[in-house]
């Protein structure tokens, strides 16, 4: 199955989306022109991590996003074959200010967190329906009605976050709580993320990434990474009775091959072996 995707433009930019995915294991959202989002979650389920947060949502909910890159995961907890459908708003600083003749610079309010798990309230949910009808019918979203709708989006989460305002809701969704790169790695250091996505979620190139990790941790990521996994992996087969595969995969191995290798060349034992001592 592809990717089924539904838009509609304002200013010919994306501000409103259905995005129906079928099964899939991670998908990055990366950070375009300051554009924040909106997600409704219509169908299945998956998970969100962002740099120093892991965040699940099932059907039926919905997840403000700061302007980072994420990454969206399927949920563990969901198995396979149901993919998922998701509703989506974008907000652009330029497209707000326009809208609503903000000055957004004017407003110092913040918030500690850098995506949010939001309850969808009736309103909310008339909303989406609303949205999802001009979606699966774009001859009837003229510009003036997306205009609305987008005006119509702010008032609604504004109150539903309990924001002092409107400016000082959309002031702070385009101003990203950037974590300490030490959090970043600590925080993801059990996923089964590449140097490649490692680096996204750090906003670096993969170059400048290898560089500033070496500089920060006097190893190289791969070595540095490998050693804390299979150190803790250590640990748990002290005190885990589960299967040896399941701790590799929990710990981000991919392949209990790549596990037993660097299990027994960090401790010169097999796990199976170092288990049984």
């Amino acid at each position: 199955m592809r990717n089924e995707q539904k838009i509609l433009k304002y200013k010919g930019r994306v501000v409103f989306e259905k995005l129906s995915v079928p099964d899939f294991t991670r998908l990055p959202k990366e950070y375009f022109e300051q554009e924040a989002c909106f997600i409704f979650v219509n169908k299945g389920g998956f998970s969100v991590r962002t740099q120093d947060e892991y965040l699940d949502l099932e059907q039926g909910s919905a997840v403000l996003a700061k302007c980072l890159n994420y990454f969206f995961e399927a949920n563990k907890n969901k198995g396979t074959g149901t993919g998922v459908e998701v509703i989506g708003l974008l907000l652009y600083p330029d497209l707000v200010q326009e809208l609503f003749q903000f000055d957004l610079s004017t407003s110092s309010h913040t918030v500690d967190y850098n995506i949010k798990k939001v309850v969808v309230n009736k309103l909310l949910e008339n909303f989406k329906e609303s949205i999802s009808i001009l979606l699966d019918h774009p001859d009837v979203a003229d510009e003036a009605l997306i205009k609305n709708k987008l005006k119509e989006f702010v008032m609604l989460i504004s109150k539903s976050v309990d924001a002092p305002s409107e400016l000082d809701f959309l002031a702070a969704m385009f101003k990203p709580r950037f974590a300490d790169f030490k959090a970043i790695i600590h925080a993801n250091l059990y996923s089964n993320l590449s140097l490649n996505e490692f680096a996204a979620l750090c906003h670096l190139s993969t170059s400048t990434f290898k560089r500033k990790f070496k500089d920060v941790f006097s190893e190289s990521p791969k070595k540095y990474i490998s050693r804390l996994r299979i150190t803790h992996a250590a640990g748990l087969l002290k005190t885990q009775e589960g299967r040896i595969s399941d701790i590799a995969y929990d710990l981000g191995f991919e392949s209990i091959a790549t596990f037993n290798r660097a299990f027994k060349a960090q401790f010169n034992v097999s796990p199976s072996a170092y288990r049984l001592t």
